[in-house]
């Protein structure tokens, strides 16, 4: 048998991951994925969590296992990962880990377009990018720190760390940029 197309939906792997916790349906998924920071890092759009689940049905990843009715509400179909989906969710996870990819971030995109930007404007909008990205490093600093002394453990702050750690990174350079634009 052909091996199947690789997932490459990052929703797609948040929802196997989610039911790896045990069968239930696209709301709830996406419920508890709101509830567990995952917004964050991954686009949760209810509408197209849909289109997930049914894409990952037709790979044999996630199965209906019946349906579930909450007072008037209509019925939900219930969704278990299979033993498929299990294999494909941790070997793109551990693919994803160990490869490093190219990546098209919309900031590297407007970087290499800036030259239709006057020098004197360019440094006006590095300052205000800079004021959010402190804005955005001091609420990120207070959660981890949060997180940190309620003994969170650390395999729950990974994504969250690095994105602090990337827009350290970024305002580093941007004062940089800022100081030779000066």
């Amino acid at each position: 048998m052909a091996r199947r197309r690789k997932l490459t939906n990052p929703l797609g792997l948040a929802v196997l991951a989610t039911l790896m916790s045990g069968p239930m349906h696209p709301y709830q998924i996406a419920r508890l994925l709101k509830h567990r920071g995952k917004d964050d890092s991954i686009k949760i759009r209810y509408g197209s969590l849909y289109t997930v689940v049914q894409d990952l049905g037709k790979r044999g990843f996630v199965e209906a296992e019946g349906t579930v009715r909450a007072g008037h509400r209509p019925e939900r179909t219930v969704y278990r990962l299979t033993d498929d989906g299990q294999h494909e969710l941790e070997d793109r996870i551990r693919e994803l880990i160990s490869e490093p990819v190219k990546e098209y971030p919309i900031f590297t995109s407007a970087l290499s377009l800036v030259a239709v930007i006057y020098p004197d404007e360019l440094a006006g909008l590095l300052a205000e990018r800079l004021q959010a990205l402190e804005i955005e490093i001091a609420a990120t600093t207070g959660i981890v720190d949060h997180a940190v002394a309620h003994r969170l453990p650390r395999l729950f702050l990974l994504e969250t760390e690095y994105g602090l750690a990337m827009k350290r990174a970024e305002a580093e350079w941007v004062r940089g940029l800022m100081r030779e634009l000066a």
